[in-house]
Order: C-alpha cells, then sequence, then structure tokens
C-alpha cells in the first residue's frame, strides 16, 4: 500500500473550525497525502461523531484520523472500520465512564486561561483575548484575530457524557504533547498518552499548533500515515 491509498480526515475541536488545520493540510497535500477536514456542530459529543462518520462514510481506503482538543474525544467515539490509527494534537483522550469535562479539568487551570461558562444558550464561548493569551498564544497577531473571528462555540452538552469504550484501546495511536499549553495542562497530555500506549512526541508549543507550528503537526500525522501504508 502506498501513502496516497491513505486519508487523513481532521477533526477540530472547540472554539475552532476547519480552516485551522489549513497550513497542516497544504504541507500534506505537497507530499501526495489526501486530506479531508471534518465539520463538526459541536452540539454535543453524540453529534459530533455522527458528523464525523458522515465524513468518513464518503471516504473509500484507510484513514488516519486526527483531532484537536474536544475533538480527542470525537475520534475515539467512531466505530468506522476503515480508520485504522489516531493522532492526538494536544487533545483530549477521556477513558471508558470519563467525561470530556473529567480528563479537561483534572488539574488546576493555567493561570491565564480563561473562565469558562455558558450562555443562555448553553454555549460556551472562548472570549476574543484569550485567542491570543492561551488558545494560541505563539501565533501573530493577525492569526489570534481570525482565531477569535471564526470560532465556534462549544455545547455543554458535549462535555459531560460518559465516554463509551474509547476506539484508542483497539488501534494504534500517536500524541503530540503541547508543552507550552495554557488550555490543556500538559501533565494532563502525559498521563492521558502515556495511558493509550500512544506514541509520544513532545514539543514547545502552545494550543494550537495547527496554526502556530504546523510542520510539527504534520510531521506525526505523516509518521502516522507511513506505519498505516505499512512503510
Amino acid at each position: 500500500m502506498s501513502e496516497r491509498d491513505v486519508t487523513v480526515v481532521f477533526a477540530h475541536g472547540a472554539w475552532a473550525d476547519g480552516s485551522s488545520w489549513s497550513k497542516v493540510i497544504a504541507l500534506l497535500v505537497a507530499q501526495g497525502v489526501k486530506s479531508v477536514a471534518a465539520p463538526l456542530p459541536l452540539t454535543s459529543l453524540a453529534d459530533d461523531a455522527a458528523a464525523l462518520d458522515r465524513t468518513l462514510e464518503r471516504i473509500e481506503g484507510p484513514v488516519v484520523l486526527a483531532g484537536h482538543a474536544y475533538a480527542g474525544a470525537v475520534i475515539a467515539a467512531t466505530r468506522k472500520q476503515n480508520v485504522q490509527a489516531l493522532v492526538y494534537v494536544a487533545a483530549l483522550a477521556p477513558a471508558e465512564g470519563e467525561t470530556v469535562a473529567d480528563v479537561f479539568y483534572r488539574t488546576a487551570p493555567h493561570p491565564d486561561a480563561p473562565a469558562l461558562a455558558p450562555d443562555s444558550h448553553g454555549l460556551i464561548w472562548l472570549p476574543d483575548q484569550a485567542f491570543a493569551t492561551a488558545f494560541a498564544q505563539h501565533a501573530t497577531a493577525d492569526e489570534a484575530t481570525w482565531l477569535a473571528a471564526v470560532q465556534r462555540p462549544i455545547s455543554v452538552a458535549c462535555i459531560g457524557v460518559k465516554a463509551a469504550r474509547p476506539l484508542w484501546m483497539d488501534r494504534p495511536s500517536w500524541y503530540l504533547v503541547a508543552e507550552e499549553d495554557r488550555m490543556i495542562n500538559p501533565d494532563t497530555q502525559r498521563f492521558m498518552a502515556a495511558r493509550m500506549n500512544a506514541k509520544v512526541v513532545s514539543h514547545p508549543v502552545d494550543h494550537t499548533p495547527s496554526v502556530t507550528a504546523p510542520q510539527a503537526v504534520a510531521d506525526i500525522v505523516a509518521d502516522a500515515v507511513r506505519s498505516v501504508a505499512g512503510n
């Protein structure tokens, strides 16, 4: 099998959309790797898993799934047989019976992490200034402005549901630990990666390296693609 036979499907996390993967996609496409960004509604974990499945149904051949932040729970919820590997990018990986909130709040928040609370619609928005101070502190001013402008709020229904048996228990996984993450404690990331028995790569990057360090993300995804292709 060739690496060109493998498709990478990206799942965005809270307060982001598919455009957050655009730099990584460009790097992979330049290497001949097919890439797709799945649109997630962020309305509930079940809704997001269903949306991801709809994207996977459109793809023939083996898939590497890559998820950022909250989407770590989403990529672990699929049962599609064409998914051959999982890549976690500073992502949450609740075990069976845990919620997203359980792992997100496992340790005390970073001093620069924003206070989060739902609005009257049950949606959690990230304060605009938090994109430059916590979500992607290594981003340029223009990038932080863009991230804030396109943010998608996440529903509280996404973070309080107990996970079923996660797919990472049955598929090989990779984990990019963001050492300078101010949203998800790097110690929590290492804890999750260890119990997943993931192949770990650690970099001095912020919470959103797909924007601020895309080559590091492209490299770990490409490693998973090579493994699936048997190279």
